[in-house]
């Protein structure tokens, strides 16, 4: 008899501030995001903490009086972690680690540790713990007191440089070499676009766990690995499709996220060349997420960061089959109606319906609805690029309609 497996997930509790520049629903939608991370990590949040403050405390993050509390807190749940949803700096991570005496990490700290979980290959694992050591290294002090002592002892003693300060030399050191390494396997990878000649490049971006790679298995029929959890794919596959009989390379990429650690914006600069280098953009959308509209400004915020902002962008809102709007009463003078009302009719017809006709697709990855509307778009997009470049082979490649008659012929 096969026994049950049990999955012991680690008791944690969030803490977020409520300031001028973030109200309590923008924090509670954030604190839902990093309660997400926290499960993808193999965590379980037992309970919230947030303090309103017109800036985080510069010494504890939050107030003296509120972190007693979380301490109090803690000692009664037997809680092991605690995860702030803002990056702590150095000495804030010091400060409330010495306070609380138990594991505290922030935001950043904790995707990179999903980043480092999800890492399957060499490239992905170097460029995870390159991000990991940028980020270790100015909070060497305040993980170990024993690093401040000097070394003692028989054969020890020297020009007395202290154990932070090897420490330091050696995550120093340990970068070196992995931007080394990387930029190695960089010089690869740009060989392996050059060699990929001048084929139409396609690459699917979006926030992270909006089907990009189920998407992606769809088109492409390739074996992505899929999973409803954040990060799922960090890394790049490419793939040669065919829509009809027009061939071009179809990309899946790393999902993004609201305060994405810079870090891993350095470290996966060769992944995000995947997107500099592609001719057109699939924009995914998850419809069913109430902030898809924030998701898509955070995207479009760090395509910019990277300067793609200019390249054509098809949006594809997918997983229309499981969207589901909140019923509306007009009757009922006491509920003003919002987005959150809005059948995908409505949503059409507001700042979508700008975008241009050609510029919106909604579908489902996995259900495939609309999916031959889907491939049309795609497929006059990538012909428009590939005739621009190749104005001889125009007639290899008709219009849609044509090529689907021109295959019923054939038939």
């Amino acid at each position: 008899m096969l026994e049950k497996e049990v999955i012991d997930f680690e008791k944690s509790i969030v803490v977020g501030v409520v300031t001028q520049n973030q109200n309590e629903e923008k924090l509670n939608e954030y604190l839902d995001e990093l309660e997400f991370l926290i499960f993808t990590a193999g965590g379980q949040v037992i309970k919230r903490f947030s303090q309103k403050m017109e800036k985080p405390n510069p010494k504890t993050f939050v107030g003296t009086g509120k972190l007693e509390e979380i301490k109090y807190y803690i000692r009664d749940n037997d809680i092991k972690t605690v995860i702030f949803d803002d990056e702590l700096s150095p000495s804030q991570s010091k400060n409330i680690t010495r306070e609380l005496e138990c594991k505290v990490l922030d935001r950043t700290n904790l995707i990179l540790d999903i980043f480092a979980q999800r890492a399957e290959t060499s490239y992905a694992r170097t460029q995870v713990e390159l991000a990991q050591c940028q980020y270790l290294l100015p909070r060497l002090t305040g993980m170990w007191t024993h690093l401040e002592r000097q070394k003692g002892g028989i054969g020890m003693r020297g020009p007395g440089e202290t154990e932070i300060e090897t420490d330091r030399r050696i995550v120093r050191d340990r970068i070196a070499l992995l931007k080394d390494k990387i930029k190695a396997i960089d010089k690869q990878m740009n060989t392996q676009r050059s060699n990929r000649g001048a084929m139409v490049r396609v690459a699917i971006v979006g926030y992270t766990n909006v089907g990009k790679s189920t998407l992606m298995n769809a088109v492409g029929k390739s074996e992505v690995f899929v999973e409803n959890k954040l990060f799922a794919t960090l890394d790049t596959t490419v793939r040669k499709t065919v829509i009809k009989n027009l061939p071009f390379l179809l990309t899946d990429t790393v999902g993004f996220i609201r305060k994405l650690p810079t870090q891993l914006v350095d470290s996966f600069k060769s992944t995000l060349d995947e997107v500099r280098e592609a001719d057109l953009l699939l924009h995914v959308v998850d419809i069913t997420h109430p902030e898809f509209e924030e998701h898509i400004a955070s995207v479009n915020q760090i395509l910019q960061d990277i300067k793609c902002a200019d390249k054509p962008v098809i949006m594809v809102f997918n997983k229309i089959d499981i969207y589901n709007p909140v019923q509306f009463d007009e009757n009922d003078l006491n509920v003003e109606k919002t987005s959150k009302h809005y059948t995908l009719e409505e949503w059409k017809s507001t700042w979508m319906s700008k975008m241009g006709e050609n510029n919106t697709l909604f579908i489902s990855a996995t259900e495939k609805d609309n999916f031959e509307e889907f491939r049309e778009k795609v497929y006059e997009a990538v012909r428009e690029i590939h005739i621009t470049r190749f104005p001889y082979n125009k007639f290899l490649y008709p219009d849609y309609k044509d090529a689907v008659e021109n295959e019923k012929d054939l038939d």
